[in-house]
C-alpha cells in the first residue's frame, strides 16, 4: 500500500549533523537522506562513528550541531513520538529472562497501548513469522541463541512500525540462522517496510541492502547501491593467490593494467582482464589460486583499508 499524499519521502533527512565528545569528532558535519521503502546500510569499520549515527537517529544521543528530522519529525524534540512508530532490534538481545516468549511480546506490546485481543492475534502472527509458534510458553533462558534473534525481530515487529531499525541483526550467528533472518526481511521489505541496517556482514549488505553508504572517521566517503560502488572503486573481477612464489609475483608485477595487493600471504591480484593473468599460473600446479567477482568486501577493504581497529 503506498504511503499517504503527506508522508514524507525520506524516513531519515540529516543536514551537517555533528557529534562531538569534548575533543573528539564523532560524526563530522554529514548530509544524507534515507527513502522510505526497501533497506538502507550504514557500512563503516569499528570505531567509524555508524553507531553515533544510529543512536542519534534514534534519539539516544544529542546532536551537537546539525539538523536530523525522521518520519518527517525533528530529532530529538520529537523523540517519543518517534520512537512509537519504529521498531529496534538491537546488537545485543535485551529480552526479559523472567518471562517466557509470549509474555515477552505481550509486555512489550502493552508500551503501545494495544487492545487485549489485538495484542493476541498480533503475536500469534509475529510467532508463526520467525517459527516460533511451538516456543510461545519456553522461558527466555531456555532459546537458543538463533531463537532470542528471531524473537528481537517479532518484538520490534509488535507495533507494524513504519522503520525498523536493524543492528548488527545476524552477527555470532550460523548459515541457518542468518538466512532464515534474511527470508524474514526481504519478505518484510516486499510489504514496503523501510528499514535501516548495520552490519560487518558485507555479503549481508549486499543482499539486502538497496542502497547503502560507507563512513569512516565520521565522515560519510561512499555511498550508492552495492553494484553501483562495486563498478565505480574496485575491478569487476578477483584472482587471489596463495603463498605465490617469488618469480610469479615478478610475472605479475609486469603485467599492466592489474592492481595487486599483498595480504599475508595471500597475493590479491584485481583485473578487468583475467585472461592476461591466468597464463601466468599455468604450468604451477603447486600454486592454489581462485578466480570470482569482486564483491562489497572489496569495496569496503579499498576505501576503509585492511588494518585492524580497536
Amino acid at each position: 500500500m503506498p504511503p499517504p499524499v503527506d508522508t514524507p519521502q525520506y524516513v531519515v533527512e540529516a543536514s551537517g549533523l555533528t557529534k562531538r565528545f569534548n575533543a573528539f569528532t564523532a560524526v563530522a558535519g554529514v548530509d544524507f537522506s534515507i527513502p522510505r521503502g526497501g533497506c538502507f546500510g550504514i557500512l563503516g569499520p569499528n570505531g567509524a562513528g555508524k553507531t553515533t549515527l544510529l543512536r542519534m537517529v534514534l534519539g539516544q544521543t544529542l546532536p551537537t550541531a546539525g539538523s536530523l528530522r525522521v518520519l518527517g519529525l525533528p530529532m530529538p524534540r520529537e523523540t517519543r513520538r518517534v520512537r512509537a512508530r519504529i521498531g529496534v532490534v538491537p546488537q545485543m538481545d535485551n529480552l526479559d529472562p523472567d518471562f517466557t516468549v509470549y509474555e515477552n511480546l505481550a509486555i512489550y506490546a502493552n508500551y503501545f497501548g494495544l487492545s487485549r485481543r489485538a495484542v493476541h492475534r498480533r503475536i500469534e502472527e509475529l510467532l508463526d513469522f520467525v517459527e516460533l509458534s511451538q516456543r510461545a510458553e519456553t522461558r527466555i533462558n531456555t532459546l537458543s541463541g538463533g531463537m532470542k534473534r528471531r524473537l528481537s525481530v517479532a518484538r520490534a515487529l509488535v507495533n507494524d512500525p513504519e522503520m525498523l531499525v536493524l543492528d548488527e541483526p545476524t552477527t555470532g550467528f550460523d548459515p541457518q540462522v542468518r538466512h532464515l533472518i534474511w527470508t524474514r526481511l526481504r519478505s518484510l521489505k516486499n510489504t514496503g517496510k523501510t528499514m535501516i541496517l548495520t552490519t560487518h556482514y558485507m555479503e549481508e549488505a549486499e543482499r539486502l541492502c538497496d542502497a547503502l553508504m560507507i563512513v569512516d572517521h565520521g565522515r560519510i566517503i561512499a555511498r550508492g547501491s552495492p553494484r553501483e560502488l562495486i563498478r565505480e572503486h574496485v575491478e569487476p573481477e578477483v584472482i587471489e593467490i596463495h603463498t605465490p612464489p617469488p618469480e610469479l609475483r615478478e610475472r605479475l608485477g609486469r603485467l599492466n593494467g592489474h592492481r595487486v595487493e599483498y595480504v599475508g600471504e595471500t597475493l590479491y591480484c584485481y583485473t578487468r582482464e583475467p585472461r592476461d593473468v591466468l597464463p601466468a599460473l599455468e604450468g604451477m600446479p603447486e600454486v592454489s589460486f581462485m578466480r570470482r567477482p569482486a564483491n562489497l568486501e572489496d569495496v569496503f577493504l579499498r576505501l576503509t583499508g585492511r588494518d585492524l581497529r580497536e
